[in-house]
């Protein structure tokens, strides 16, 4: 439980409220009119992981929200907005509440079924459709999942939604999803409805009432405070709305528990591999190409775990070691489901090479930081990115981490601090109630990080070599 204060503000001045419903960590952060940030609460969220699976608990998820909202109050308070994590499948009865555990985004109990439309040409088809490639903890895959095995927990429930949507409803009564979560997987991207031939693609026709009604402009409805609040976009859109990042070609890159690739675009490109997805976002005709890794953070966590290091000697361990890990290699895909951006390998696994009995824990942090900004630059390349690049996220909170993907991407990135989901569904929201903001303000970057020349050369071919090794993984992980 946490809480803190920051910035300035009059007191009669109104408060603007964005919260975000995140993997491990509910937030909810106040903001002045200048977008000066005034108030930041946060709760931790369980995440019950097992053989593969990975499920939440709806009942303390929404219980977190509460605390964040009540911690902050409502004096003041000109409207919420509303933002989280996208995908997996929150099934509720038609008061809202939960039928089942929630299964995350993470979950990989479906990948059975998506190498099976990976096979048969299902998953092609859809991604053809929709501009969405589907990945196992993604809605569509998991709702079938749950139409073979556990078909009782469907005909319990009266909407299958996600994580936002749960709780908006719970705060408002308002069953409602978004354009940017539905654009995973059933959305045409086009007439921004359902596509009812992707939901029969992938068998789920007699289940297509438990999608939720798309709202377009996003739904609104009043708190039991009294405070207007607005229903999305999801996290991944919001953040982007949060690092200013609305341009055509220019991209953010969010380096959190999924390291997000996303850029900015007015066409739709359906041709090349299919993998990543296409958000729609609240301005028909423009979209969000979005790459989201499925491990980012993630992976950083589990090696310092493994060797015994804090999060607080991370910049020390990293100004040790030359770049290149005195030859230790790692391909960090670690997630229990496989990778789903730029490419979808759901059996693949994460490798290091070149580990010897001299290799140090140094070694091991700086190889997995290097193949997280490999995995980075494969993605924002896949994504389309010909402009600026803005970097947020809990990984901007390490100066030398920094230094380093600046380096391995070879560009300089915008640094973008701060509760930047939060502050896109502020924006969002604005938008919606027809409030005036200084879009610039709100936005601007803390700092400008420029690449090493000299590293960013070596990282060059590095990278050719990251895309060599990861190569022959994926042929090994198909055999």
């Amino acid at each position: 439980m946490t809480g803190s204060g920051c910035g300035s503000g009059t007191g009669t001045e109104p408060r603007y409220i964005g919260v975000d419903v995140g993997t491990s960590v509910v937030k909810a952060a106040a903001f002045d009119p200048l977008g000066r940030t005034l108030a930041v609460e946060s709760r931790p969220v369980g995440l019950a992981i097992h053989d593969g699976r990975v499920e939440q608990d709806m009942d303390e998820v929404y219980g977190a929200v509460g605390e964040v909202l009540a911690a902050l109050g409502s004096d003041g308070v000109a409207f919420v907005g509303l933002t989280g994590q996208g995908d997996g499948v929150w099934l509720v009865d038609a008061a809202g509440r939960p039928v089942r555990k929630a299964i995350s985004w993470m979950d990989g109990r479906a990948h059975e079924l998506v190498d099976a439309w990976l096979a048969s040409g299902v998953f092609e088809t859809v991604y053809r459709r929709t501009g969405s490639a589907m990945f196992p903890g993604c809605p569509g895959p998991v709702l079938a999942w749950l139409d073979r095995h556990e078909p009782a927990a469907l005909d319990a429930a009266t909407t299958a939604l996600y994580c936002k949507d749960m709780v908006f409803q719970r705060l408002t009564g308002v069953r409602a999803t978004d354009v940017s979560d539905a654009s995973m997987p059933f959305l045409d991207p086009v007439t921004r409805a359902y596509a009812p031939d992707v939901v029969a693609a992938l068998g789920l026709t007699h289940r297509s009432s438990l999608l939720a009604p798309v709202s377009d402009p996003v739904a609104t409805a009043e708190l039991p405070s009294g405070s207007p609040v607005s229903n999305g976009p999801y996290d991944l859109p919001a953040s982007a709305l949060g690092a200013g990042v609305t341009r055509p070609g220019d991209g953010l890159l969010i380096v959190g528990t999924c390291l997000a690739a996303l850029v900015a675009t007015e066409r739709l490109a359906l041709d090349g591999e299919p993998a990543g997805l296409h958000i729609s976002t609240d301005r028909p005709g423009h979209w969000l190409r979005a790459m989201p890794a499925m491990v980012g953070t993630a992976a950083l966590d589990w090696v310092l775990t493994t060797t015994g290091v804090r999060h607080t000697e991370v910049d020390a361990l990293l100004a040790t070691t030359a770049p290149g890990a005195n030859g230790v290699r790692v391909l960090p895909y670690f997630a229990p489901s496989g990778e789903r951006a730029p490419f979808v390998e759901p059996r693949l696994r994460a490798e290091f090479t070149g580990v010897s009995l001299e290799t140090t824990p140094a070694d091991l942090i700086r190889a997995v930081c290097e193949g997280i900004g490999f995995a980075a630059r494969h993605c924002l390349e896949a994504a389309g990115l010909t402009g600026t690049l803005a970097l947020c996220g809990g990984g901007t909170r390490s100066p030398a981490w920094t230094r380093l993907f600046a380096d391995v991407l070879g560009r300089p990135v915008r640094i973008v601090e701060g509760e930047v989901g939060a502050r896109g569904a502020v924006l969002a929201a604005a938008r919606r109630f027809g409030t005036e903001l200084d879009t610039a303000a709100w936005t601007a970057p803390t700092a400008i990080v420029d690449p090493d020349p000299a590293r960013a050369a070596h990282y060059t071919k590095e990278y050719e070599d990251h895309l060599n090794r990861l190569a022959d993984a994926r042929t090994r992980a198909r055999a």
